[in-house]
């Protein structure tokens, strides 16, 4: 490190670390000095091109821009001089001469309006350029740029900091502006809504669109704001909650460790949601006769097929019959689905509430559905079912790995930091069948034959002991079964393995050395990975190619798994698993039973529960008369949906808890109103391990109650003492059940919003990187499993020649219940579609937008074909956010042996044009 720059500012001698600018220098003592172009926040570098930060060096003849100036030993510099002054004022009457009237801005509270009203620059002495027709092709975001400054702040927030290169600037002089593309209007272009450019602007020329009105005046002003966490994926970005008359107007991203202030669409502009007016806000009770095969129901309008209760009457119902089927079939036939969704409080009585009320370890939720195997096989081989570092260790990797996920889809903050580390220098390689945008800054790109994952990664192993590239050090200090892995790997050259998963042999050497050699390299993998019948294989094999190479432990190395939902780490963590009790302690072990027996004062089931699937089996083999579902909605994410249906409607007695009337919700006896994200206190864990604090901004509509509320109600009624009376209580006794917790408490959250676990002590940040020094197995050692090739348990023939997979959208979320009920998402992407290579559609003779028949050996839907060249010929994609055409209907039941977890990524099934009647064709 070089040392520090002493130098004097306004008269006092002061120091400046190594690569700090005059601006920062003086921001840290407490110096004022304006700035438009330049955003002091993560990921944005000064530009010093809208002058408004000049200051003055002695000696010097002009002045210099102070946010890109990095001061001399010795330099004598003046913030406020006359000269320093004048200058200011005079860029800033130049910018407001290019300003629409204050009365009529786009943002009278703008950050150029609040320096011109410190600066006491009211108005202009110079013309004016022409009026500028505004664009609002977007439904997110608002394009006036008769505000605009040219700046650049935009160009460098869409470049450098999302990485997402749609807008720049193009012509020059008086007629320079920024375009969107090849000066698309930015509806039409390839821009993704994350808003970040909308954030960074100082002036209002892009705005959000529920801000200003239909001419581009400021409306909607926030009257308060609330921090708190996203309620979407498992990124968990911090972000601010703008209030007025208790809706939610807009949001801004906030500086947390997992996003630094970065959002996506959704974050940034699907949050309408919570306003809906399909909202749940009054208890409901099946009407008598009315039958739960009906299910031809308005959600906007429920009393068709339920009535109005209140929530004595409600809860009592609810209560009854479960405990009705408790009593007369046995602990057993009971289940209960938690949420993803929720808080870490709410996850944890959950599953409380089953065990101990109910009597049986009958509760899962959807890490059955996305994850499972990769805790599966992460437990087997480090003991930790968590991952080993951030996403944010793709800062110091030189290699990164990303198999099986589409993070600028699914998780696209995490993909900023991805796509940085390219831009730095940093190898990508994305390894997927399918094609998609990050495969733009990859180093290689493997697009392999859907299914043949361990041929694949088998060979890369083989390369590596093969050729001497092992670590052998880490090797023998921190693993065993290396011996058993070397002779099972004999069998899996890459020349043997190319023809199966369609990787040449030498692309498959260069990446494998390439890996191995690397100073620090990191491994993300998504559902490509997990949900197969051979996923926990897939994740076997990352992990032998993570240990016997020694990357985990170090910054810029580790196994990461990103997870799905906003909370599905930290309600896997507290318990809302059919074999474990919180923190992955399994219900099997009389020791461990006897501690949650003492905790919670009641005698426990020694047998493993069932999981979400198995579940649904057991109701059509009337072993399971009865559930209480949370959040969670199975008609649309089981596998094989008609036959999760069936079972639906089977049940004695079903108590659906939600926000809305989803399509598990009609087939409820009782719904009870639950509170949406923004409504609620309590704490969810990202796929960071970073546990975080959520606030409630706003006040629960109607009649609906908190979930925590709802869940203690229940359990009084059916028996249970409980008596917590806030969110705080429940996390409390959580730290006496969850070692995971400790050194983390609720005040310590309250303060600082986020803290890491593990974390040592109350006054340390928490563990980031771990398992440097051994891993959490009886013999401290990572286990080195090897995997055979298992085909997929169906393949295509003639009756089904494609393959079929299943997936998210970036607009939309899991069962789509919350996204397609905010209005800027769903206009983005309103109506179901199924994407085919355009070579594809071709040969079957249909056309981009046609009607088109997919079926498999379960069922059939219909739904709009669409041309996507990222989708390779034989394979069909198709988002399962669409209840009218969900693809969960085609989807294969059949389970991973060991994460019981689903094969959504892999069917047979075969595609058809819809012929239009004549009439309607002319």
């Amino acid at each position: 490190m070089s040392d520090p720059v002493r130098f004097t500012l306004d008269g006092s001698e002061v120091s400046a670390e190594p690569g700090e600018t005059i601006w920062q220098v003086a921001n840290r003592q407490g110096i004022e000095i304006p700035h438009l172009c330049w955003l002091p926040k993560p990921g944005y570098r000064a530009d010093g091109n809208c002058r408004a930060c000049m200051v003055e060096i002695e000696g010097e003849r002009v002045l210099a821009a102070s946010c890109v100036r990095q001061p001399t030993a010795g330099m004598k510099v003046q913030t406020a001089s006359e000269r320093a002054k004048f200058s200011r004022k005079l860029v800033f009457e130049l910018l407001i001469g290019d300003q629409p009237d204050r009365a009529v801005a786009h943002d009278p509270n703008s950050r150029l309006w609040q320096w011109a009203d410190r600066l006491e620059v009211s108005d202009s002495r110079f013309p004016g350029h022409a009026p500028r027709a505004p664009d609002r092709s977007h439904p997110a975001m608002a394009v006036q740029l008769d505000a605009c400054i040219q700046c650049n702040l935009c160009v460098r927030a869409c470049r450098e900091v999302q990485v997402n290169d749609v807008i720049g600037m193009a012509a020059r002089g008086y007629h320079e502006k920024i375009v969107f593309d090849f000066d698309d209007p930015m509806g039409n272009s390839t821009c993704v809504a994350c808003g970040e450019c909308v954030q960074a602007c100082p002036t209002g020329a892009l705005m959000p669109a529920t801000l200003v009105d239909a001419n581009g005046v400021y409306a909607n002003a926030p009257e308060r704001e609330v921090d708190s966490v996203c309620p979407y994926c498992g990124v968990g970005c911090q972000l601010t909650y703008k209030i007025r008359e208790d809706r939610i107007v807009a949001v801004e991203g906030k500086d947390g460790p997992a996003n630094h202030n970065r959002l996506c669409v959704k974050g940034r502009f699907g949050f309408d949601y919570a306003h809906h007016p399909d909202r749940l806000t009054e208890p409901l009770i099946r009407k008598d006769g009315v039958s739960k095969h009906d299910t031809d129901i308005d959600p906007a309008n429920p009393y068709t097929h339920f009535r109005k209760a209140s929530w004595e009457d409600a809860l009592d119902r609810a209560a009854e019959g479960l405990k009705r089927i408790r009593d007369r079939e046995g602990r057993r036939a009971l289940a209960g689905f938690g949420s993803a969704k929720g808080s870490n409080e709410e996850a944890y009585l959950f599953q409380k509430l089953v065990r101990t009320g109910f009597g049986s370890n009958n509760v899962d939720h959807c890490t059955r559905l996305c994850h499972a195997s990769s805790v599966a096989a992460l437990m087997e081989g480090i003991g930790s079912g968590a991952v080993t570092a951030p996403f944010t260790a793709a800062a110091d990797a030189d290699v990164i790995i990303v198999i099986g996920a589409r993070p600028t889809e699914n998780h696209p903050v995490a993909a900023t930091f991805f796509k940085q580390a390219a831009k730095r220098g940093a190898k990508v390689i994305v390894i997927d069948p399918r094609g998609y945008s990050l495969m733009r800054h990859a180093w290689k790109t493997l697009r392999f034959n859907p299914g043949r994952d361990v041929a694949l990664l088998n060979a890369l192993i083989y390369t590596i002991i093969d050729e001497g590239l092992y670590d052998r050090q880490y090797v023998q200090a921190h693993t065993e079964d290396f011996e058993q892995l070397r002779e099972h790997i004999r069998d899996y050259s890459p020349e043997k393995m190319a023809p199966i998963c369609g990787i040449d042999a030498a692309t498959l050497r260069e990446v494998a050395r390439t890996y191995a050699r690397a100073e620090a390299a990191i491994i993300f993998w998504g559902m490509g990975i997990s949900q197969h019948v051979h996923g926990t294989d897939n994740a076997r094999c990352l992990i032998a190619l993570a240990l016997v190479t020694g990357q985990v432990g170090r910054p810029g190395t580790g196994l990461h798994p990103l997870r799905g939902q906003n909370n599905v780490q930290g309600a896997s963590d507290a318990g809302l698993i059919p074999m474990v009790y919180p923190d992955y302690q399994s219900v099997e072990s009389p020791e461990i039973r006897a501690k949650f027996e003492t905790l919670w004062q009641t005698s426990l089931d020694d047998k493993r529960g069932l999981t979400v699937v198995e579940i649904m089996d057991a109701v059509h083999r009337d072993e399971i008369k009865g559930m209480y579902i949370m959040g969670e909605n199975p008609a649309m994410s089981d596998p094989d949906v008609q036959h999760a249906r069936e079972a639906l409607a089977k049940l004695e007695h079903l108590v659906v808890q939600d926000i809305f009337l989803t399509e598990t919700a009609k087939y409820a006896d009782v719904v009870l109103p639950a509170s949406a994200w923004p409504e609620k206190d309590g704490t969810v864990s990202n796929t960071n391990r970073q546990v975080q604090m959520g606030r409630a901004a706003l006040p629960l509509p109607g009649n609906a109650r908190l979930d925590w509320w709802i869940i203690q109600e229940i359990a009084r009624r059916i028996g249970l003492d409980w008596s917590y009376a806030h969110p705080r209580d429940v996390f409390a006794e959580m730290k006496r059940a969850m070692p995971s917790l400790d050194n983390i408490t609720w005040e310590r959250l309250e303060r600082e919003s986020s803290v890491t676990y593990p974390c040592d002590a109350e006054d340390q940040p928490g563990n980031g990187i771990v398992f440097g020094d051994g891993f959490p197995t009886a013999s401290g050692r990572g286990r080195l499993v090897p995997a055979a090739i298992i085909p997929p348990a169906e393949e295509p023939d003639a009756e089904y020649p494609m393959v079929l997979t299943t997936g998210r959208q970036l607009e939309h979320w899991h069962t789509g219940a919350i996204t397609r009920r905010a209005s800027v998402l769903d206009e983005l992407e309103p109506e179901a579609v199924a994407s085919l290579a355009p070579a594809e559609l071709r040969a079957l003779g249909i056309a981009a937008g046609d009607q088109i028949r997919v079926t498999t050996r379960r069922g059939t839907i219909e739904l709009k074909a669409r041309a996507d060249s990222a989708v390779a010929p034989g394979q069909v994609f198709i988002p399962f956010c669409y209840a009218e055409a969900a693809a969960n209907v085609l989807t294969n039941p059949q389970l991973d042996p060991f994460g019981k977890i689903p094969e959504y990524k892999f069917c047979a099934a075969k595609v058809e044009p819809i012929a239009l009647p004549l009439a309607a064709a002319e």
